[in-house]
């Protein structure tokens, strides 16, 4: 429950603060921090010394010596629920640095933009949500239970380094809620993902010379008509549960798979003998990383011909937060505190860290200044909504650590 006062005072800290976190977007710029390779050391110091000014102890985490995820632990000293506070601090690689407009690795701030590597995806989050621990900090009084905020590595390639790292080493780190800063484009709530299935399919064909061969019989032959097979499922739906209604750009409810790799012979003048593709499928609601790869071994295998061999790489199923959920209510109280208009619920395509809270159990939310659904050449966050974004987390986190929602709300610890 967010008073008017209290809304006003957290949207006028963000308003008096707006060059106080441009400065601090613009140092996380001058941090690269690309994934691969993935080292966040000189992005995470910035992190950690921007919490230190805000005084709030801080550690650095890491499975690897050149991968550390910044955690900061607050607790108000009274029983009440545990919220995450998430984002990520390793970057998209920024391809053609001759195309950009901009520098890549200093902020240019021009026509209400902040432009630089990683602004939409996500130190443009990064900093809002910095500042966002610091308001919390300052208003123990105002909340209730404890928060932990986690700026973790390894999250572009979704590897194993970050978050997953602190969730296998700290198990209460699941919480009873989680906002992550992942964008899901357009200023849209995403309160779910689609899955993941990555899987190679191999092919084997007769040996010989080019000059012998026939047709449709070498590995490269029928290893093209797997992936033409796989292709023809690209658009198969999923579904939601009843009564949830999400926007749908880019076909968050489709089934797509993209051949992301091809191998296949030796030498032009020999018949290849082995073939095979990388393939990645994005599982919408419904369907399960089962169910993807049941439906292509059956379509690869359908004719009875040389088995296609079909090798799971990895997969993990979609999941999905109930709108219904305290966490997602207490963001709806937070918008409506700041005077917004309800944000356009979403399925991300891509993945983030918020799916494997969400695969544990804990309802998650996602919800970032990217203006799109990819960064890119030239990625940039708008500066208000950055902003914006501080008192939203700031205001959603206040409401879900209320003491009178703590004392009123059953549905609260709704994991």
């Amino acid at each position: 429950m967010i008073g008017p006062i209290e809304a006003q005072a957290v949207l006028t800290d963000v308003a008096l603060n707006r060059e106080l976190i441009v400065e601090l977007c613009a140092d996380l710029v001058a941090a690269p921090s690309v994934n691969p390779a993935g080292d966040t050391r000189k992005v995470a110091n910035v992190v950690s010394e921007a919490l230190d000014r805000r005084g709030i102890p801080n550690r650095l985490e890491r499975a690897i010596e050149s991968m550390p995820s910044v955690v900061a632990e607050l607790d108000s000293g009274r029983a009440g629920p545990h919220l995450v506070l998430n984002v990520h601090l390793d970057t998209m690689p920024p391809g053609d640095e001759a195309a950009w407009s901009v520098p890549v690795w200093q902020l240019t701030r021009r026509d209400g933009r902040l432009y630089g590597l990683g602004m939409g995806n996500m130190k443009g989050a990064v900093a809002a949500m910095v500042h966002a621990v610091g308001l919390l900090a300052a208003r123990r009084d105002a909340w209730t239970g404890q928060v932990t905020f986690t700026a973790v590595s390894d999250e572009v390639v979704f590897g194993e380094n970050g978050a997953a790292h602190l969730l296998a080493k700290y198990p209460g780190l699941l919480g009873d809620g989680m906002i992550c800063g992942e964008g899901a484009g357009f200023s849209r709530l995403a309160i779910g993902e689609k899955g993941v299935l990555w899987l190679r399919i191999s092919t084997e064909g007769d040996a010989g010379h080019s000059s012998a061969v026939r047709q449709g019989s070498s590995a490269t032959a029928r290893l093209a008509r797997a992936i033409l097979a796989v292709d023809a499922l690209i658009g198969r739906r999923g579904e939601l549960g009843p009564g949830i209604h999400v926007a749908d750009p880019g076909g968050a409810l489709e089934l797509t798979a993209n051949v992301g790799t091809v191998t296949a012979g030796t030498f032009i003048g020999q018949i290849a003998t082995t073939a095979s593709a990388e393939v990645d499928l994005r599982l919408p609601p419904g369907m399960t990383a089962a169910d993807a790869e049941s439906l292509v071994r059956a379509i690869l295998n359908e004719h009875g011909e040389s088995p296609v061999l079909v090798e799971r790489m990895k997969g993990w199923d979609p999941n999905v937060t109930d709108p219904g959920s305290a966490i997602a209510r207490s963001w709806r109280a937070a918008e409506a505190a700041a005077s917004q208009p309800l944000s356009e619920l979403a399925i991300r395509l891509p993945a983030s860290d918020a799916s494997r809270w969400r695969a544990l159990g804990t309802p998650a939310l996602c919800f970032g200044p990217q203006p799109g659904l990819s960064a890119g050449i030239d990625d940039y966050a708008e500066e208000d909504e950055v902003l914006r974004c501080a008192a939203l987390y700031t205001l959603a986190a206040l409401d879900f650590l209320s003491p009178v929602r703590v004392g009123t709300d059953a549905d609260h610890h709704d994991r």
